[in-house]
């Protein structure tokens, strides 16, 4: 089967703010009607998904989104569009341009919150969902400890020290080789006159600090109700060491989804980057529909 090079793209869509581009990178036979969509971490970027797209790309056309706000994506004019009801309203209308009916889900954290959102709607286009260390309730210690560094003004004079940096608030993603990290941090800095800056909009960190408790357990109650609505396959993936998917929250989850099961992954926190064989063995079973 022929290999194909990363793609970039855009989809644009609507916002009570106006319209918006999302940007994102496309692996694989674009003909392929089995569609992976791989959707990142709050301040993250769809290429986070490099390693799983190119063990993947010869059984998924793997598709992952800039989510508004991040990476190649345009920003908000008004930040409290950053919320999941957005996020889902695009994926919308990516999937809608991509031409599938149906598509399979790996979400990372905050990708994990806006795929058990679109999932729990009626008729919904997720087929299966892989959940990487997320759920509908998170964790006050984890919500404080992203509080600290989300939208915080950072400037690097180089991508050696932007990367220090980014391993110095994201050390619980486990071990990686010098090579791996710097893989995964060169996509989430870009150039800014005689050094470089993240690449996510700073008002981020404004939109997440605005965020009320009332509307934390509005939004932990839509989540739970979704997950329970789902009738698709499950897979939770836990960090052992995680601080924002608790045990307890993954017992919970368990059982209020039809069909889910669990994984738990030793030596990793908050969250497993599915860079290494054996993670990314574990996303190729569960969409293969192999059982452990």
């Amino acid at each position: 089967m022929p290999s194909y090079a990363p793609r970039l793209s855009n989809v644009q869509c609507l916002s009570p703010s106006g319209l918006h581009r999302m940007a994102y990178t496309e692996w694989g036979d674009p003909e392929n009607p089995r569609v992976l969509l791989c959707v990142h971490g709050l301040t993250r970027c769809g290429r986070d998904f490099d390693a799983l797209a190119k063990a993947l790309v010869n059984d998924y056309r793997v598709v992952c989104p800039d989510v508004v706000g991040r990476g190649q994506s345009s920003w908000l004019r008004n930040p409290a569009g950053y919320v999941v009801p957005q996020y889902v309203s695009d994926m919308v209308t990516l999937i809608a341009r991509l031409g599938v009916a149906t598509v399979d889900w790996f979400g990372t954290s905050m990708g994990g919150l806006i795929g058990m959102g679109l999932a729990g709607l009626p008729d919904t286009p997720i087929r299966s969902l892989l959940l990487n260390d997320v759920g509908p309730h998170i964790d006050a210690a984890a919500l404080a400890r992203i509080g600290q560094y989300v939208g915080t003004p950072k400037r690097f004079a180089s991508i050696d020290e932007g990367a220090a940096y980014l391993w110095s608030i994201s050390s619980s993603f486990g071990p990686h080789t010098p090579e791996e990290w710097r893989a995964l941090c060169e996509p989430l800095l870009k150039a800014d006159g005689d050094g470089y800056v993240l690449r996510y909009d700073p008002s981020l960190g404004a939109a997440f600090a605005a965020i009320s408790p009332e509307a934390v357990t509005a939004g932990e109650a839509m989540l739970w109700a979704s997950l329970a609505a789902f009738s698709g396959r499950i897979l939770v993936v836990r960090g052992e060491q995680s601080d924002l998917l608790s045990r307890a929250t993954l017992e919970q989850m368990l059982a209020h989804a039809q069909h889910a099961r669990a994984v738990e992954i030793p030596g990793v926190g908050h969250a497993p980057t599915f860079v290494h064989a054996d993670q990314i063995e574990i996303a190729r079973r569960f969409f293969a529909g192999c059982a452990d």
